[in-house]
């Protein structure tokens, strides 16, 4: 059974740092494009950032040069290094795999950021 993991959001004021991580189990993930999804409260799901299988990187506008997205496919983990957050980056933080046809999701960390 394929599973998602995620972990490391929290409470964090504006400015601070946080790394999420997001441990698969199941299968090896290493042909995957493997990507962070957040949703605030009443919003749509949106895409954050996504690492491909050789290791090239999207973002999105609003986040691009703040967070980094890496991923390990040895320990079979993505990670997403956050940094100076706002209070536009709070919300519900899912990982995703994507590939062989498949579309694999987390059960999602909170991030909160105070102002």
């Amino acid at each position: 059974q394929v599973q998602l993991v995620e972990s490391g959001g929290g409470l964090v004021q504006a400015g601070g740092s946080l790394r999420l991580s997001c441990a698969a189990s199941g299968r090896t993930f290493s042909g995957y494009s493997l990507g962070w999804f957040r949703q605030a409260p009443g919003k749509e799901r949106e895409f954050v950032a996504a690492i491909w299988s050789g290791n090239t990187t999207y973002y999105a506008d609003s986040v691009t040069g703040r967070f980094t997205i890496a991923r390990d496919n040895a320990k079979n983990t993505v990670y997403l290094q956050m940094n100076s957050l706002k209070s536009e980056d709070k919300g519900v933080y899912y990982c995703n795999a994507a590939g062989q046809g498949n579309n694999y999701w987390g059960q999602g960390t909170q991030v909160t950021v105070s102002s």
